[in-house]
């Protein structure tokens, strides 16, 4: 579909180490300090389930997807890079916002079918998923209560499609292939009057009005925002995760001043997380609950946004990564390749961590062609090595030049991913695998190719012996991966 204004993109910003050279001008979720485990055993299980899956889809869509810009972001009244207004309306901000909110009258995705999501999901290694129910423009893509500002209000043409309610049919047809189901929110909602109070113009990204001078009207929004997550909780099935952005949205007692986006908060947004999550735990026992960037008992797991950490992290983290260049759909938007993404993915998991790899629906309710191939060329891969990702733990010494390691979680087996350096997996004749441990090994494989592997035990680990025909035409793409199994 034609844009009607402009193609725009939050830029990307991932860790040059890893990734190579990239131009970097994007807000950072940096990751939270003093991390603080749950202390509820269901909690603690769920937690530990989610971080042997690995591998999750992430999806934001909305209104937005119709101009192909950025999502929500265009609407806020901040000078950043990633908020500039451009088309028709861009001159004037009351014009543009308003233009922006009618955009509920025409969004009518009427090829939305998400067991096509599911089906090619599944098939690329994905375990779990979360989806967008509302960004910070406050639209939302449930069927709240508490707002006519959503798809399924008569305003917006989709509403008499009988698959309106696009969380329900979401979560539904991805619960039915036994994914994790997690629940995108927003706790800022600049639609909300009670968060941008008409009396005054917002100002920034933050509450345009001081909460502790009109404590009345901050009330009434944090009972907004209870009663919205309350939905989400009792009426849209079980719900694993319960993922919260905005950060600014905070006690001011949370604040770091360190950090630049956090100095300009200037009040309390306290929204009394304790009666938030104890309630969600009432209707979802265990629920993994991420308040992002809020120190507490409140970020289960954190966040690092279009980042890899350098080295492993002591506590459950993800982090969050667009296939294309943004995270919301942008026509023509460039997606990274399957070699790309497979890298990624096997860096992240090499220190820990989980992938949540993010796909834009279109305003058609469908993914890019695009987005369906890499998903294709990552499924490929991933039956085959699998193995080596899922309910695997980081391992001593985790990558040595292009090799990357995981051990599985009974220890029974190391595995040394050989990165390519294209698609195409060629293999030295001999190969240095560095291990922490050489006792007991019973042998050595390479994952899809049925020849035996000769080994020799070295100083620091082993050296395989990779037989010339699979050397040059392993057929192997992407990574190849050593299993070193022990008795």
């Amino acid at each position: 579909m034609t844009c009607k204004f402009y193609s725009w993109c939050k830029p990307l910003l991932l860790a040059s180490a890893l990734l190579g050279t990239v131009n970097v001008e994007a807000q950072v979720h940096e990751i939270s300090k003093n991390y603080q485990a749950p202390t509820d055993p269901a909690v603690q299980k769920k937690l530990a389930d989610w971080q042997d899956l690995k591998f999750g889809l992430f999806m934001h869509w909305g209104t937005y997807s119709q101009w192909g810009v950025v999502e929500s972001w265009s609407i806020c009244p901040e000078d950043e890079g990633w908020t500039q207004r451009k088309g028709p309306y861009s001159a004037d901000y009351n014009q543009y916002k308003q233009a922006y909110e009618n955009l509920q009258k025409s969004f009518n995705p009427q090829k939305f079918n998400p067991e096509k999501w599911v089906k090619a999901a599944k098939d690329a290694g994905m375990k779990y998923m979360i989806f967008t129910t509302k960004h910070h423009d406050g639209f939302a893509m449930f069927d709240t209560k508490q707002s006519d500002y959503k798809i399924t209000d008569p305003k917006s043409p989709f509403s008499s499609n009988p698959r309106a309610n696009v969380t329900e049919e979401i979560f539904n047809a991805f619960r039915k292939d036994n994914f994790m189901i997690g629940a995108y929110f927003s706790k800022p909602d600049w639609h909300s009057p009670d968060y941008w109070w008409p009396y005054f113009p917002p100002k920034n990204r933050n509450v345009n009005y001081d909460p502790a001078k009109y404590p009345e009207k901050w009330n009434q929004f944090k009972n907004f925002t209870y009663k919205q997550i309350q939905e989400l909780m009792t009426g849209y099935g079980s719900v694993d995760i319960l993922w919260l952005d905005g950060g600014w949205v905070r006690p001011k007692a949370t604040i770091d001043t360190a950090i630049d986006w956090q100095r300009g908060i200037k009040f309390n947004q306290d929204i009394d997380m304790p009666k938030i999550a104890t309630m969600a735990r009432q209707h979802q026992p265990g629920l993994i609950v991420v308040d992002r960037t809020v120190p507490g008992q409140y970020e289960n797991y954190t966040t690092p946004e279009q980042q890899v950490p350098d080295k492993p992290l002591s506590y459950p983290w993800e982090s969050c990564i667009t296939m294309g260049n943004s995270w919301s759909y942008v026509p023509g938007d460039h997606y990274k390749s399957t070699y790309d993404i497979v890298q990624l993915l096997i860096k992240i998991v090499s220190r820990g961590g989980n992938l949540l790899m993010n796909i834009g629906p279109g305003p058609d309710g469908d993914w890019d062609p695009e987005a369906y191939k890499r998903l294709e060329g990552i499924g490929r891969w991933i039956k085959i090595n699998g193995e080596g990702i899922y309910n695997s733990r980081a391992i001593a010494p985790y990558s040595d030049n292009n090799i990357y390691y995981t051990q599985s979680k009974s220890k029974a087996a190391v595995y040394a991913f050989v990165l390519g350096n294209n698609s195409t997996v060629n293999l030295p004749s001999s190969l240095s695998i560095k291990l922490p441990n050489t006792k007991g090994i019973k042998k050595v494989s390479l994952l899809g190719a049925g020849q035996s592997i000769k080994w020799q035990k070295t100083t620091d680990g082993i050296t395989v012996n990779v037989p010339a025909a699979l050397q040059q035409n392993s057929g192997l793409t992407e990574a190849a991966v050593f299993k070193v199994s022990y008795k």
